[in-house]
């Protein structure tokens, strides 16, 4: 299982929200790059970035920061946050970054998020952000009548990247993620469509048992964020723990 350290960019700076609240923000860091250095050097292989004023304004806006990690950087990157057309999705894709995350729009017009799904084979992950297992758009301020299940199913004959799945109940709570939805997300994904999708967990992870809990059920990566920054969680530990129940499991 895949670690990705989380980080949230806004207004230029490295941030972290709790249950996706703009009003409940703490700023961890004035130089995002030099954060991203840190985590490689802590054993990252890939990052989490998040452009929280993109997924606010409907397009990409915190690009400087982003290229400034990607050019600063040796590892890959998934982005999300305010990525609604071709365009965008070109655009940052240009900037090195090794993936794109759908969320609104792949629930508004999901005959066009396939379509770019095809036309950026591999390019694309899609973020199911839910709350009470209905999703939620509009970077958390909207809630739909669709269910992150429903969704996933709709989704997974599509050539994704990674389905990124995330409890916004628990995300920035430190109370633990949701592994049993999650876990079951992966699993259904599976029975259902006959298609394995790397689905990557997201929100709540505090604890290095939470860690080898998501690993022990076979989820292929899962994206921490404020319990690094607190360090509640060591990095190079979560990676330990991750790599060591995969090994369990024969993986």
């Amino acid at each position: 299982m895949l670690i990705y350290p989380a980080i949230d960019l806004r207004g230029g700076h490295c941030v972290r929200l709790r249950q996706g609240d703009y009003a409940q923000e703490t700023v961890f860091s004035d130089d995002p790059a030099a954060m991203a250095q840190e985590w490689v050097r802590r054993g990252a292989e890939f990052l989490h970035l998040v452009d929280l004023d993109g997924a606010r304004q409907g397009h990409p806006v915190n690009g400087e920061s982003v290229r400034h990690i990607v050019a600063t950087t040796s590892v890959g990157c998934q982005l999300g946050g305010g990525i609604r057309n071709e365009e965008h999705i070109a655009e940052v894709l240009g900037w090195g970054v090794h993936r794109v995350i759908l969320g609104t729009r792949a629930l508004q017009d999901p005959d066009w998020c396939e379509r770019m799904c095809r036309h950026f084979p591999g390019k694309v992950a899609l973020g199911i952000d839910a709350r009470n297992g209905q999703v939620a758009i509009e970077g958390w301020q909207s809630q739909s009548e669709v269910t992150a299940l429903d969704l996933a199913l709709h989704c997974a004959a599509w050539p994704l990247a990674a389905i990124i799945y995330t409890d916004i109940s628990r995300d920035g709570m430190l109370t633990g993620p949701n592994v049993e939805a999650t876990a079951e997300l992966a699993s259904k994904l599976q029975q259902v469509s006959g298609v394995t999708v790397p689905v990557i967990a997201s929100g709540g992870v505090t604890t290095l048992e939470d860690v080898a809990k998501l690993a022990r059920a076979g989820l292929a990566g899962c994206i921490i964020g404020r319990a690094l920054y607190e360090r509640r969680i060591d990095l190079g530990e979560a990676i330990a723990v991750a790599r060591k129940e995969r090994t369990k499991d024969g993986g």
